[in-house]
């Protein structure tokens, strides 16, 4: 799921929790020794959004996550940081300051520092666990779409070192996003960049991919107008990046019709950083004429685009783009980056549209949003989809701490 602000009008299912400010630990978590995660989920029920922050062992397994002794923190909340490292860095929509939390020989995650970004005119933290890139347990940078600019910082010394300005992406009266997914090759970080408007339904026809050197801090800016919200991006077998529509995209063309640019795949070549502009591909010509948005990395130089089936998703007269797109319904297609041929992949059961990707111990995780966004189920990419950790609320953000 991609674009977080747009999906503030949306509610969760009630429920009654009882939690904990401190702790943050899973009871069901008795090995001092195997895997833990950090798991974040925000809950919107509440007349004030709320996230919980739970350390469990059960990612792998099909499991129930429990939020007691869980952390709470106010308004939309991300868990960030280095896999393994034992640090978790929390940052929410409400404040510009980041809390880091380091994980102790009982399995809790105890505060151990704070750094604000306001000095640099930031005043929320949040929409994707991508936005923060790690470079090392010294350097980092926080993308941020709303001040157009990516952070410089030091998660270690808990400072802020700078900042890499990125004002040549502002266009009048519309919103920019950095992507939920970026590419880390050869010493750079490249990053899709989407746009839609301030008011109203829909997506501009644009695409963007910054690209940030991590050790001179300089970034190089590339557009094109042949595609809108290309929020993903996979690295092809041939070296080149490609880029595509996110389902969002793909759901405001099904609602809105040719009002709304065609989700489309590019190709961008990280040594040049420029599109290529002999490559252009309608993501319907790839999967027989249907909706299909969502480029999601696959195994040896695949990736997974996701296609809408309207027998388990029927689109109704003033369905929101968001509800479809982040809803039910939804195929799984093989596509092969070498052919550019894709098939449907029936191992999978439909689901979300958007989903986020999240490493754990032994496989790569998926994420299904349930119906009325009150729950998120994880399942393993491969093994046919088998799901695994349910829990309440929408899980934006995962993290192996050990």
């Amino acid at each position: 799921m991609k674009n977080v602000r747009s999906l503030l009008p949306w509610r969760l299912a009630a429920a009654a929790l009882a939690l904990s400010l401190s702790g943050g630990c899973d009871s069901s978590d008795e090995d001092n020794t195997g895997p833990l995660y950090a798991v974040t989920t925000q809950d919107l029920n509440a007349e004030v959004a709320e996230s919980y922050v739970v350390v469990t062992s059960q990612a792998e397994q099909a499991a129930q996550l429990s939020l007691d002794n869980a952390i709470k923190v106010s308004g939309r909340a991300l868990g960030v940081g280095i896999r393994k490292s034992g640090s978790l860095y929390v940052v929410s929509d409400d404040s510009p300051t980041v809390t880091r939390y380091t994980l102790n020989d009982e399995g809790r995650l105890e505060q151990s520092g704070t750094v604000s970004f306001a000095s640099l005119g930031v005043t929320s933290l949040g929409e994707y666990q991508a936005n923060f890139q790690f470079v090392s347990d010294t350097k980092a940078y926080f993308f941020d779409g709303i001040t157009a600019q990516a952070v410089i910082w030091n998660p270690s010394a808990m400072t802020v070192t700078g900042s890499i300005p990125l004002d040549a992406l502002t266009i009048p009266d519309t919103e920019m996003a950095f992507s939920g997914a970026v590419v880390a090759l050869d010493g750079q970080l490249i990053v899709p960049v989407g746009w839609r408007p301030v008011e109203g339904v829909g997506i501009t026809q644009k695409a963007g991919v910054v690209s940030v050197d991590t050790a001179t801090d300089t970034a190089t800016l590339a557009t094109d107008e042949r595609c809108g919200y290309t929020h993903d991006a996979v690295l092809g077998p041939d070296g080149m990046v490609y880029v595509a529509t996110e389902a969002y995209g793909a759901a405001v063309r099904r609602t809105h019709g040719d009002a709304a640019p065609e989700p489309c795949l590019l190709r961008f070549d990280p040594r040049t950083h420029t599109f290529d502009t002999s490559f252009h591909r309608p993501l319907s010509t790839l999967v027989g004429g249907g909706i299909a948005g969502s480029l999601v990395p696959g195994p040896s130089g695949t990736a997974y685009l996701r296609v809408l089936d309207e027998g388990v998703a029927p689109v109704l007269e003033g369905t929101h783009p968001r509800t479809l797109a982040s809803g039910a319904g939804w195929q799984w297609w093989a596509l092969n980056l070498a052919t550019l041929t894709a098939t449907h992949d029936t191992r999978f059961p439909a689901t979300s549209g958007s989903s986020f990707l999240f490493q754990a111990e032994n496989q790569t995780l998926y994420t299904e949003f349930g119906a009325g966004s009150a729950s998120t189920t994880l399942h393993v990419l491969g093994d046919n989809g088998r799901s695994t950790l349910t829990m309440p609320g929408l899980s934006f953000s995962f993290l192996q701490l050990r």
